[in-house]
């Protein structure tokens, strides 16, 4: 039996576009996973230099000088411990998504990507060419191949090591989380496995990037199919993998698993990450949530606090003349509850004079939206007003359910700078609610069982305007994630004016959606990056060509 590599997956934060933190980042847990574990060899994720995805900065030539800084500075520090680490690589004019083994100031090898994805939130096509070459390098022994993320969704790069002598293949990620992702990715490394009978070391990114949250659960994978070391999710983590090679030639790996949690409080941790990440990158010093007694403010607030901690958390209550005494009691309860910064603003006054400059442009008219919509900008200029002057970021509270319907307002309830439930679906909210309170009992449980209301007319329900959310959701999960179409939708089942009434809230929405704070990307088809569709357009429902 050989001596074993002690390989240490190093499953980072990095921040986009901070070449000199990253590397400096790189640098210190290189001495970190030398003095823990005394390791021979730590792989870093994808784009590790840059951050990912680093997008249009990488059309910037300074950013590439940057990048060639940072490969020298680690050829200068990295010692005693060889790496592997993702970063943008020019070539006579072309563009790789690269990654290089470097150590005792040299770089050993450079592999670049093969697969290319640009579907979804990717567009790697836009900057980058496509590698064609397996690169396999020797540590104490063992051969190791590299890959890269989108590499290991296909056989041909996998086999391609195999062939050129990998024992070993090790794939660096920038995998962004959605429901059910950490599943589909071990099936995929398995299958790779199947194929080549290589080992697989998956090391991933973590943290948040705008729209994006990346979950981390690095992982080894032995050469008979089983995951035998994986790091925890929604944390860095420095994870050892001990590689040796048996007396039979085979390759035996050996480490230790995290805990796996639960789906919900996957999704949770995930939009707990990508807020604190979002706050804390655009160092913003806080933030302050309009608190309605509702359970979409209720949910923001819980995430906000478990996020960035109660001293850093507002919340102002703005009602009006249709808001209900319980809604203001139970929000401040869970201001209570949370040890929140709670305040309240009537807004009658304001609304009034709002009423009172618009009287001759109204004359004539019964109160209708347009009224409703004045008291949610009302609340807007006022959350605004207090982020310019106090510096703390306003967190819109909309969910998917609303935001896919165009049930909210522009300049109103949507006014802020970040959404965190922006791709949750109204009955998710519910569940997370109940999720959160199994740790500990943070929202009143009226919150989470009173009928929903916006609380901008007398007697007004949510479900006085929409289907009820368990039938929406539906609705919306075939129409948006599925792209089935309204003769589809009918053939499964369900009230045809109603499908027809969701696919028109859907379509005619779009221009509000596109004027929206950006959010964390959960699900498989998320509106932003995901999902982009003209506003303008003339594809109607029913198809003329009949």
């Amino acid at each position: 039996m050989s001596e074993p590599v002690c390989l240490v997956m190093g499953q980072i934060n990095p921040l986009v576009g901070d070449i000199a933190g990253n590397v400096d980042m790189i640098i210190a847990a290189a001495e970190k996973a030398k003095a823990e574990f005394n390791a021979d060899l730590l792989i870093f994720p994808e784009l590790t230099l840059t951050g990912y995805p680093p997008e249009d900065l990488l059309l910037r030539p300074e950013l590439l000088r940057r990048v060639e800084a940072g490969l020298l500075k680690l050829k200068q520090n990295i010692k005693g411990i060889m790496i592997v680490v993702g970063h943008p690589e020019g070539q006579k004019g072309e563009l790789y998504n690269a990654a290089s083994v470097i150590a005792d100031g040299q770089c050993l090898a450079s592999y670049y990507k093969q697969c290319l994805p640009n579907y979804s939130v990717f567009d790697e096509k836009r900057y980058f060419i496509q590698g064609d070459e397996a690169t396999v390098f020797d540590c104490k022994g063992i051969k190791f191949g590299i890959t890269i993320c989108e590499d290991i969704w296909f056989t041909a790069p996998a086999s391609q090591a195999a062939d050129s002598g990998a024992e070993v293949l090790l794939n660096l990620n920038a995998s962004p989380y959605r429901q059910g992702k950490c599943q589909t990715r071990e099936v995929e490394v398995a299958q790779r496995v199947s194929e080549t009978g290589l080992a697989v070391v998956y090391v991933n990114l973590v943290g948040g990037q705008d729209e994006l949250v990346f979950d981390g659960g690095s992982f080894a994978m032995s050469q008979q199919g089983q995951k035998v070391s994986s790091a925890a999710v929604w944390e860095s983590a420095l994870q050892p993998v001990k590689i040796m090679r048996e007396d039979t030639g085979d390759i035996a790996l050996t480490g230790q698993l995290a805990t796996k949690p639960s789906e919900l409080a996957m999704i949770y941790q995930g939009l707990v990450t990508g807020l604190r990440d979002y706050i804390e990158k655009n160092n913003f010093p806080s933030v302050v949530i309009g608190l309605s007694g509702g359970i979409d403010s209720a949910m923001t607030l819980a995430l906000a606090v478990d996020a960035i901690g109660a001293d850093n958390v507002k919340t102002v209550m703005m009602p009006s003349q249709y808001t209900a005494q319980i809604s203001l009691d139970d929000a401040q309860e869970m201001a209570a509850r949370l040890k929140v910064s709670h305040s309240v603003i009537a807004i009658d006054d304001v609304f009034a004079q709002f009423n009172n400059s618009l009287a001759a442009q109204f004359e004539g008219t019964e109160t209708d939206t347009a009224e409703e919509n004045i008291q949610a900008r009302c609340r807007g200029v006022l959350l605004m007003a207090i982020s310019n002057k106090t510096g703390a970021m306003v967190l819109s509270t909309g969910n998917k359910s609303e935001m896919a319907v165009g049930y909210s307002t522009l300049y109103g309830d949507m006014a802020g700078g970040y959404s965190p439930l922006k791709d949750v679906y109204k009955t998710l909210v519910y569940q997370l609610a109940e999720y959160r309170n199994t740790c500990s009992e943070v929202i009143p449980t009226r919150i989470i069982t009173r009928a929903p209301s916006a609380e901008l007319a007398e007697d007004q329900f949510d479900q006085d305007s929409l289907p009820p959310y368990e039938i929406l959701d539906a609705l919306l999960e075939q129409y948006i994630a599925q792209d089935l179409s309204y003769e589809d939708m009918v053939a499964i089942g369900g009230d045809p004016d109603i499908i027809m009434k969701v696919i028109r809230l859907v379509d005619t929405n779009e221009y509000k959606r596109r004027q929206a704070p950006p959010g964390i990307r959960i699900t498989e088809r998320a509106f932003g990056r995901d999902r982009r569709y003209p506003i303008t357009s003339g594809y109607t429902i029913h198809s003329k060509l009949q």
